[in-house]
């Protein structure tokens, strides 16, 4: 698929970055013409992810959150969050609702069911000790300016 545009930011996995890398998405998708709701699902969508690799993926350590977002031809978004903290032992068992690692903590064990529902498509590799990737893809609607 051909790659109109593409951004990449690094962030520290601290918390007030999460805001940061929903910013940032947003900023760059921006020059697709989403709607509204279009928007708010991406960033949703995003703040899921980055939200895990923090908690889950780095687990009160500090590493990089590496995001990836490219606008596509034919109005598709794909957008890569990946670290490299301690990775999903069952990605299968990971992705149903309801499961979490950190039962002691306010988590709803939503996130990966709640990135799927915001985007079209979703995609998750783990290595143990190495970390995980998240890709997702949505196409935009087409929509009279």
């Amino acid at each position: 698929m051909e790659i109109l545009n593409e951004m990449k930011v690094i962030l520290p996995s601290h918390s007030v970055n999460e805001g940061a890398a929903r910013a940032a998405v947003s900023s760059f998708v921006i020059q697709a013409d989403p709607t509204v709701e279009e928007l708010s699902d991406i960033r949703t969508a995003v703040s899921e992810a980055v939200t895990n690799a923090i908690v889950h993926g780095y687990r009160g350590m500090t590493g990089n959150i590496e995001l990836t977002v490219r606008l596509l031809a034919e109005r598709e978004i794909y957008i890569k969050i990946k670290d490299k903290g301690c990775g999903i032992p069952d990605v299968k068992q990971a992705m149903e609702p309801l499961f979490t690692t950190a039962p002691e903590e306010e988590r709803s064990g939503l996130g990966f069911s709640v990135m799927e529902s915001f985007m079209d498509k979703l995609k998750v590799t783990s290595k143990i000790g190495k970390g995980t990737a998240i890709t997702m893809r949505k196409r935009l609607g087409v929509h009279e300016n």
